[in-house]
């Protein structure tokens, strides 16, 4: 045994090991860089201010373009000018006067007063109010003193009170918003995402050199704007705040565009339970039925319900099924009618998982069901692979890669979004009809849809792409669907996808199985899993497409015939990259008893330690002539082959072994059990749980300590232990 046994999405990509480095007016050109962008692209939606806004701009000398800059990219509106350096930039006299003369900097005055009380702090604020309230508690919390001023104190009478020659406000920040918020399609507080580009640290996409305008016309472009600025308003804003944004919704205008009445919705849905949170469930419900989603609908109903107005329920559940917004919505409304207004008292998905197919899979398993599930099918005898949405993703971005990525309609919104444009706003179906058609029509010849599929894949692989991630099993598992399921219910399924791809993306089922029947999609769900409704939604969806789908829920048992491998290994020293093994030993054990053995030295191509050498027995020497890890890899996976991987402090020795797999190019990927964590677990108070104290303790031969056979003997001894009582606990 190893010498001291007993004694870790917006950084949304590969961090490089060396980050590059910036010039040094970098945050300038990141700042031109959106100017030259939006011009470019969004001259349409501009109007005749922000063009002479741009302009103006540019005419500005390079040192006051630098500091509005850098304004930007700072927290907040207000600044002390004091604490205002750059020393790039110089001397800010100049630039501030620059700016200060062409209306892009100034003083704060009395409109923007929330905006200076959040910058100064509680003891300025005192000092400013103290002449006009001398019995002010200065007890109070900055947020309450706040609440105080802008409750008592006029806005004018408080600016007028403080210092304003060293307050500097930035002005024209709601231009530059929407600036940000055209390139984005979000809103955004500066230009970190470009700094985080050009250090490496996040990926931009080029697939496509087309870029294609997220809005059609000023009119949609400022109603989006307007209602994305509210929700940013209020999930940031103070309890006061939110309450003032709520207490207007009857003023909230009616969107006309899709991507503004989006955005209307998630704001409603949010001050809705703000209001729920805060007691207020007249207005909560109000707010509501501001809303038009399947969520804002979901909690008008559940408040009615708990308000007693059983009949305005009813009719807003009719209204739903007369028309609902999605088949979750759909879902929702028909289940709730059935129980309040019918005889049924089960959710669908309760009858779902009360109805599924039982596996029972040995509870080491416990933390990797789908796993187990795979290996059980596959012990069956069928095929088994991992699907979920990446096997679905992948389909429908390999058969559609050229509408997707290629032809003269692939586009994206900005070089930061990864989601060709077409499915980001719902048009790629009707862009591409006669394509998908044809493309789907095509799925009947199996063979060459392969040769389809095999050609995007040797043309493109590892292509950064929105849809789905590179696998180098990916063509396998879709051989096996292709070759398994009826090419119309397939079409059934991408048609879905083509026509509605960001509600269809998620909740497919986990596995694909291929069994003698043909393709069989199975949704595993563990004990204390709950069935969601895009699942359920999903699994109807592939039903009537014509696909097998099921929900198979997995009990945890203690299986008998699962086998353990109870591993030891010996190494140079601890854990880490600089010490390798010197020996490897294993039995493998079955029902109850040690049925096979795997032993052997190990040449770690370094010398080992002194020290090591006393502890193990195992010499320089005697490892002189032994095999490269690498010459028994094989045979060491075959024995492992299916079986859960077992050691005492298992984390060391499973962390030798896959490392020395991936030295060799090589995964290894097992289920794991800690016999030390378990004992500690199984039975608790014992003064050490070290190994050769365990074995003292419960009178386990231990003749060659340290040596990694006897110590995986040993540690099997435990296992039978730790399995007597996982038993006993699962009968009970």
């Amino acid at each position: 045994m190893r010498a001291d046994r007993d004694t870790r999405q917006d950084l949304t990509d590969a961090v490089p090991a060396r980050q590059r480095e910036l010039p040094t007016f970098y945050y300038h050109q990141h700042f031109l860089e959106l100017l030259d962008f939006v011009a470019g692209h969004y001259g349409h939606v501009l109007d005749e201010r922000d063009t002479r806004l741009i302009g103006e701009f540019r005419a500005l000398d390079r040192p006051a373009r630098c500091l509005y800059v850098r304004l930007v990219n700072r927290k907040g509106r207000i600044f002390a000018i004091n604490k205002l350096r750059y020393p790039e930039i110089g001397d800010l006299g100049g630039p501030l006067a620059a700016l200060g003369a062409g209306g892009w900097v100034g003083s704060p005055g009395p409109d923007l007063l929330e905006d200076v009380l959040g910058f100064l702090t509680k003891t300025e604020i005192l000092g400013a109010i103290a002449p006009h309230f001398p019995g002010i508690a200065r007890s109070m919390k900055k947020d309450e003193l706040t609440g105080f001023v802008l409750e008592h104190c006029a806005a004018d009478r408080f600016i007028g009170s403080v210092d304003l020659r060293r307050l500097l406000v930035q002005r024209r920040t709601a231009w530059v918003q929407f600036l940000l918020f055209l390139y984005f399609g979000e809103m955004r507080d500066g230009l970190s995402r470009f700094t985080l580009r050009d250090l490496g640290l996040v990926r931009t996409h080029s697939f496509t050199d087309a870029y294609e305008p997220r809005f059609a016309d000023r009119g949609e472009a400022v109603e989006t704007y307007r209602f994305a600025e509210l929700l940013r308003r209020f999930e940031r804003g103070s309890e006061r705040q939110r309450e003032r944004i709520a207490d207007a919704a009857d003023q909230w205008p009616d969107p006309q565009f899709e991507a503004a009445a989006t955005l209307r919705d998630r704001l409603a849905y949010a001050a809705g339970r703000d209001r729920e949170r805060a007691g207020d469930a007249e207005r909560a419900m109000a707010i509501y039925r501001r809303g038009d989603s399947a969520r804002c609908g979901e909690r008008l109903v559940r408040l009615l319900f708990a308000a007693g107005r059983r009949e305005e329920a009813r009719e807003c559940l009719e209204s739903i099924l007369d028309g609902p917004r999605s088949d979750e919505e759909w879902l929702f409304a028909s289940d709730l009618y059935q129980r309040k207004f019918g005889a049924k008292r089960t959710s669908p998905l309760t009858d779902v998982l009360r109805a599924a197919e039982t596996l029972d899979l040995d509870e080491a398993h416990i933390g990797s069901p789908e796993r187990a599930a795979i290996a059980h099918f596959q012990d069956l005898g069928h095929q088994a692979f991992r699907a979920e949405n990446t096997l679905w993703r992948s389909l429908f971005g390999l058969l559609f890669w050229d509408e997707l990525f290629a032809g003269d309609n692939a586009a994206l919104h900005s070089p930061f979004e990864a989601l060709p444009s077409t499915l980001t706003d719902g048009t790629f179906h009707g862009a591409h009809a006669r394509a998908i058609d044809d493309r789907l029509a095509g799925l009947a010849d199996v063979a060459g849809t392969k040769r389809r599929l095999l050609k995007a894949i040797t043309a493109h692989f590892g292509t950064p792409n929105g849809v789905f991630r590179w696998r180098r099993s990916t063509a396998e598992a879709l051989f096996a669907l292709l070759d398994s399921a009826d090419p119309l219910a397939l079409a059934g399924m991408l048609r879905h996808m083509c026509r509605d791809y960001l509600r269809t993306r998620y909740g497919f089922p986990d596995l694909l199985v291929v069994d003698p029947s043909g393709a069989r999609f199975v949704e595993i769900k563990a004990e204390g899993d709950q069935l969601r409704r895009n699942q359920l939604t999903r699994l109807r969806q592939m039903r009537a497409a014509g696909l097998r789908a099921d929900v198979v829920r997995v009990r945890w048992v203690l299986d008998p015939q699962q086998a353990y491998v109870v591993v030891d290994v010996e190494t140079t020293g601890g854990s880490g990259e600089q010490h390798r093994m010197t020996e490897l030993a294993a039995v493998k054990v079955r029902d109850g008893r040690i049925v096979d053995r795997f032993q052997t030295l190990l040449n770690p191509q370094r010398p080992i330690p002194p020290n090591i050498t006393r502890l193990t027995g195992i010499s320089d020497a005697m490892v002189a002539d032994a095999p490269l890890f690498a010459d028994v890899a094989g045979e060491f996976e075959a024995f492992m082959e299916g079986s859960i991987f077992v050691a005492h402090n298992v984390s060391f020795d499973y962390g030798f072994v896959s490392r020395e797999f991936t030295r060799i190019g090589r995964g290894f990927r097992y289920p794991k059990l800690c016999t030390c964590s378990s004992m500690r677990k199984f039975y608790p108070g014992l003064p050490s749980y070290s190994l050769g104290e365990l074995c003292r303790q419960f009178g386990i031969p231990l003749r060659q300590h340290h040596r990694a056979m006897c110590d995986a003997e040993a540690a099997a001894e435990l296992l039978f232990m730790i399995n007597e009582k996982r038993a006993d606990a699962l009968a009970g």
